[in-house]
C-alpha cells in the first residue's frame, strides 16, 4: 500500500534488537543520505553522487497533477537487448534475462544518466534519524517497538529490516487515487479495471487517538469503479503494523448482494482484486503484508538497471493502449538507469505455504522502494518477475510507483496495476478522513452503484 504516518507503537513482546548506536546513525546527512543510501557515486562515475534530489519546483505540474518530465532532453545511452545482453549481465536481475529470452524481439531496456532524483521532506530525514537508535523489532521480527513516520531501519544490518525498510517507507501520507489495471490476453487484447484507492494512516485521521487505534498502521479502501459487472465491489483493510500478534483486518462489500463479509483471503498468497489469477494479495505494492512466512537472507547491494523516473511513461498524453501491448508494456515507453539496490533473499519457511516458494527482491537504495522482485515456484523454477517503474512527485516530495508490472513466464500474460494516464485529478495528497468511514457498517454506504 504506502507508507506509514507519524506513529509510535510499542508492542510487548519479547525484543529482537535492531536499532543501531548513536555514532552509527550520525552517518546519516554525511557519508549517508539522510534515509541510509550511500551519499557519494560509484568509483566509475557511472553512478552520480546524491546532492539532494529533485527541488519542488523542478518542472511544470499540470491541473490535473501530472508531474512534468524534469529530464526532457535526455536521451537513452544505449538499448539492452536479447542480441547484446550478455555483456550487461552482471548488472541485470535473472528475471530481466529471462525476459530477454522470453521476448527476444520486443523486449528491451532503454538505458539513461542515472538521475538521483529521490528528496523527501525534513521531518521523514528526522524520523528516519530517530528511528535508526530507537526502532527494534520484535516478535521474532514481525512487527516494530518505537517505531515512527518512515523507514524504520536506515542503517539496516540483515535482510528483514531492508524489507521493513520497504513496508515503511515514505509514500507521502494519506492518499487518494484513481487507477486502472488490466490483464492482457497473449495477444495483447485487454479490458481495463478501474479502482478509487484511499490509504489513510491513523495519526493523520481527525479523531486520531494513539490508543484508540493501538496496532491499527493505516485504513486501505478499494472500491472498484469499471466495468459494470464488478462496479460498487469495496474492500476494506484495516493493516496492522505487527499482523502476527494481529492479523490483518479485512472486509469485501459486494454490490450484488449488498452484503459485507469479512475476508481473511486478502492476505498471502490470497487473489489479488480483479486479477484474473495472475497476482497474490501480497504482490501489491510489489510486496505488503506480514513477513512471518519467509527467512529473510541480506545477499548485499550491487549496481543494477532498473526502472526510474518514468516521467514519459506517466503521461497524460499516453492511452492505454500506447502502453499495452502482447508480453509486456511498451518498453520503448520506458527509462531504466543504473542504481545500487539492495538484493534480499527470501525463502519460504519448512511447514509455511505460498505460491512463491522464493522471491529475490532489489530494492532501490534512495528510496527503499522495491525495483524489480523475480519469484520462483515450489520446483526453484522462475515464475513471474515484477517491475516497479518508478518516479518522484517532486512538487510533494514523495516517491511513487507510476505503475508495477508483473510477468508471468510461463502463461506470456502479464499484470500492470496503478495507470493513471487517461484519469482526471488521479491522486489527492493529505486527504483528510476520520475514523468512522472506515468500518464495516460504513463499508456498505461506499458500495451503493
Amino acid at each position: 500500500m504506502f507508507t506509514t504516518g507519524a506513529l509510535t507503537l510499542s508492542l510487548l513482546a519479547s525484543n529482537v534488537m535492531a536499532a543501531v548506536s548513536e555514532s552509527e546513525a550520525a552517518r546519516l546527512g554525511n557519508d549517508l543520505t539522510p534515509v541510509g543510501a550511500e551519499k557519494a557515486g560509484n568509483a566509475a562515475g557511472t553512478i552520480p553522487a546524491w546532492t539532494g534530489g529533485l527541488a519542488q519546483d523542478a518542472a511544470a505540474v499540470s491541473a490535473d497533477g501530472f508531474v512534468g518530465d524534469p529530464y526532457p532532453n535526455d536521451k537513452p545511452k544505449f538499448t539492452i537487448t536479447a542480441k547484446n545482453f550478455e555483456q550487461y549481465k552482471d548488472n541485470l536481475t535473472p528475471g530481466q534475462i529471462a525476459m530477454f529470452k522470453r521476448y527476444p524481439e520486443s523486449y528491451r531496456l532503454p538505458v539513461y544518466e542515472t538521475r538521483r532524483s529521490a528528496a523527501m521532506p525534513q521531518q521523514v530525514y528526522d524520523a528516519a534519524a530517530r528511528n535508526a537508535t530507537q526502532t527494534n523489532m520484535v516478535r521474532g521480527g514481525n512487527g516494530l517497538e518505537n517505531f515512527e513516520k518512515a523507514i524504520a531501519f536506515p542503517i539496516p544490518k540483515d535482510g528483514m529490516e531492508v524489507i521493513w525498510n520497504h513496508i515503511t517507507r515514505y509514500r507521502g501520507g494519506s492518499a487518494r487515487r484513481v487507477i486502472a489495471q488490466a490483464t492482457p490476453q497473449v495477444n495483447g487484447n485487454f479490458s481495463l479495471v478501474k479502482f478509487v484507492d484511499e490509504v489513510v494512516y491513523t495519526d493523520t485521521l481527525t479523531d486520531y487517538k494513539p490508543e484508540k487505534h493501538g496496532n491499527v498502521l493505516f485504513y486501505f479502501k478499494q472500491q472498484v469503479t469499471e466495468p459494470s459487472r464488478l462496479a460498487g465491489n469495496v474492500l476494506l483493510v484495516h493493516e496492522t503494523l505487527d499482523q502476527v500478534k494481529e492479523p490483518r483486518m479485512a472486509w469485501i462489500y459486494n454490490a450484488g448482494q449488498r452484503r459485507v463479509r469479512r475476508a481473511p483471503q486478502v492476505a498471502y498468497d490470497g487473489p489479488g482484486t480483479a486479477a484474473d489469477g495472475l497476482r497474490t494479495s501480497d504482490n501489491l505494492d510489489m510486496f505488503n503484508g506480514a513477513p512471518d512466512r519467509y527467512d529473510w537472507k541480506l545477499i548485499g547491494k550491487k549496481e543494477l538497471y532498473i526502472p526510474y523516473n518514468a516521467y514519459r511513461l506517466d503521461s497524460p498524453q499516453l492511452k492505454y493502449s500506447d502502453i499495452i501491448k502482447p508480453g509486456h508494456i511498451n518498453q520503448d515507453l520506458t527509462r531504466y538507469e543504473l542504481h545500487r539496490v539492495w538484493e534480499v533473499e527470501a525463502t519460504l519457511k519448512t511447514g509455511e505455504r505460498h505460491i512463491y516458494a522464493k522471491r529475490h527482491f532489489f530494492i532501490d537504495e534512495d528510496t527503499w522502494q522495491a525495483a524489480v522482485i523475480d519469484h520462483y515456484d515450489g520446483r526453484n523454477q522462475l515464475w513471474r518477475v515484477a517491475e516497479a517503474h518508478n518516479l518522484h512527485f517532486y512538487n510533494v516530495q514523495v516517491p511513487l510507483y507510476s505503475m508495477e508490472t508483473l510477468y508471468d513466464l510461463i502463461s506470456g500474460r502479464y499484470l500492470v496495476m496503478g495507470m493513471k494516464n487517461e484519469e482526471k485529478n488521479p491522486y489527492t495528497y493529505n486527504y483528510k478522513a476520520n475514523s468512522n468511514q472506515y468500518t464495516p457498517a460504513a463499508l456498505r454506504n461506499s458500495g451503493v452503484r
